[in-house]
């Protein structure tokens, strides 16, 4: 009998089995509350009692009320334009689409290969540029998968100025993790995150900039370090040579999408845009990304049309895990503190259960379980709907601020991205380069326990500073 390989289950399909597990847990466990300040982050253990019901939650409901069946629906309606879950469904889909017409028009694409292509002729800034480069991608725009396309083209060059494939995944895909993870304004984890934890969409950039530089210079010097190491073991072996050049609709869209990035992040600090505005700019840069490209006939506007469909597409998993980690939430009685729910009483004793421990001590341990949990569902997304309705509020108890709460989601999901076996992403890179994934685990091993230490040294300053 051949022997099936273990595949890990999709998010949705984890999601709907703490649905599961949800609804059984409304069978047998006595509703609490807290009697804290109407809309407070900041209640205590002693505040909490159990309140009586007399009915259960039914298997299917009527009457706009929620139940096991109901789960996804009422999920999806839930909310308003401002916030989970209508308003991040919308501000997904819309950005998504905006980014696919931006990334159809292949500029972004270009501006790198062209960068590439002038850098290589200057070794010494070579590798710096990518790096930061890809950084930036994985900070800015949640850059990933698109590695995986820059590994076919930059692995014959490295091999001829004598480097090997694992300078290759790491001036690439390493460097878009750590981007990724210290991002200030990446749409597609940190503006979910943030909005599912009820703080301000793309807040507290300034601390996440700092940790942007500090761990991508880390990672620099970690490449530079291994790259000078091996390249005098390694010689050349190619003659490959790219010739791309930026046409004037490249530069114009290029020139648009900072100037866009620009206006979004003056919109956040200057004007304290949220979700509805932040969705309408994304939505400007891409129609005018798609205008440019029509303009200098690089893409028709019906193509542009199709990039904006697939980009949403793309993401509309994602969005339906927002609705549907929602649709949890309620089926456990809701997130209000001040309301008797199941969800009440099990943070009561998650809380109380590590309550012994320092509070600075507990913002680890999320970030220690964000990092694990990450091995069982890599997409940011996924991970955030699924894990930042419980551990917001679990923070308040903990007295540990939801803006450390979401960055230590951010740690813990895009640093071992780098490393778990169970990023598409990730294998995509080493089976480009044809490097096996325990040959690649026995180099980065220590990096990432290096980088998650670095991570722990961040979120104890975040605490000690009081990072709102």
């Amino acid at each position: 009998m051949k022997n099936k390989q273990f595949t890990m289950p999709d998010a949705s399909i984890i999601l709907l089995s703490v649905a599961l597990i949800a609804y059984l847990a409304t069978l047998f466990i006595t509703p609490g509350m807290f009697n804290a300040q109407k809309d407070s982050h900041s209640v205590e253990l002693s505040q909490y009692q159990t309140v009586a019901v007399s009915e259960q939650t039914p298997l299917f409901a009527e009457g706009g009320e929620i139940g096991l069946a109901n789960v996804l629906f009422e999920g999806l309606v839930s909310g308003d334009k401002y916030g989970a879950t209508i308003g991040v469904m919308a501000f997904i889909l819309i950005t998504g689409g905006a980014f696919g017409i931006i990334m159809k028009t292949g500029a972004i694409n270009n501006g790198i290969m062209a960068l590439i292509n002038k850098t290589q002729r200057v070794e010494w800034l070579f590798l710096p540029l990518l790096f930061v480069l890809f950084s930036l991608g994985g900070a800015v725009f949640g850059m990933g998968e698109e590695a995986i396309a820059f590994c076919i083209v930059l692995l014959p060059i490295m091999k001829q100025l004598g480097y090997d494939a694992k300078v290759t995944v790491l001036t690439t895909y390493v460097a878009t993790q750590i981007g990724f993870a210290t991002s200030w304004m990446n749409p597609f984890s940190i503006a979910i995150a943030q909005s599912i934890a009820e703080i301000p969409v793309f807040s507290g950039a300034g601390f996440r900039m700092i940790a942007w530089v500090v761990f991508t210079l880390f990672g620099l010097f970690f490449t530079i370090r291994y790259a000078n190491s091996i390249r005098t073991i390694n010689t050349a072996q190619s003659d490959s040579h790219t010739d791309i050049k930026l046409d004037t609709a490249d530069k114009l869209i290029l020139i648009t999408f900072i100037a866009g990035i620009t206006w979004v992040v003056w919109g956040v600090m200057a004007r304290q845009y949220y979700i509805p505005e932040l969705a309408a700019q994304f939505f400007c840069i891409g129609v005018l990304s798609a205008f440019i490209a029509s303009i200098f006939n690089k893409q028709t506007a019906n193509q542009s049309a199709d990039a904006f469909k697939h980009g949403a597409q793309e993401l509309l998993p994602a969005a339906m895990l927002v609705a549907l980690a929602k649709g949890v939430v309620l089926l456990l009685g809701g997130s209000d503190l001040n309301a008797p729910s199941t969800l009440n009483t099990l943070l009561y004793h998650s809380a109380s259960s590590i309550a012994a421990v320092p509070d600075f001590v507990a913002a680890w341990g999320m970030l220690l379980f964000q990092s694990v949990f990450n091995f069982f569902v890599s997409s940011g997304s996924g991970q955030a709907a699924i894990t930042m309705p419980l551990m917001s509020p679990l923070g308040d108890l903990l007295n540990v601020s939801r803006q450390i709460v979401v960055l230590a989601f951010q740690f813990g999901d895009g640093l071992t991205n780098i490393f778990i076996p169970t990023s598409a992403s990730l294998i995509g890179c080493l089976g480009i380069v044809k490097l096996d994934w325990s040959e690649w685990a026995a180099f980065i091993w220590r990096f990432t326990l290096a980088l998650f230490t670095l991570a722990s040294g961040f979120i104890f300053l975040a605490y000690f500073i009081n990072y709102q």
